[in-house]
């Protein structure tokens, strides 16, 4: 029984984690690029810097988000 709640919570995170990736990257990137380029950062437009480098930092920050949540998982279920 405690690998079916371990598994339904690791899809249940990497769901939340694709949603945010989806958010970063397709939404901030391109759909949403004509408005974001309004606000800059670095003297960059934002929606060209969520296309160029905004969404890799945030890939990044979402991989170690990850691995702290299934260290996290692993542990609480004993599978470490």
């Amino acid at each position: 029984m405690s690998n079916k709640k371990y598994w339904k919570e690791n899809v249940k995170y990497v769901l939340i984690l694709l949603f945010f990736w989806f958010l970063f990257s397709f939404l901030f990137g391109i759909i949403l690029k004509d408005f974001l380029n309004q606000f800059t950062i670095a003297g960059f437009k934002l929606g060209f810097w969520f296309a160029q480098q905004g969404s890799i930092y945030s890939f990044v920050i979402i991989i170690f988000i990850y691995m702290f949540l299934m260290n996290k998982l692993d542990k609480k279920y004993g599978f470490d």
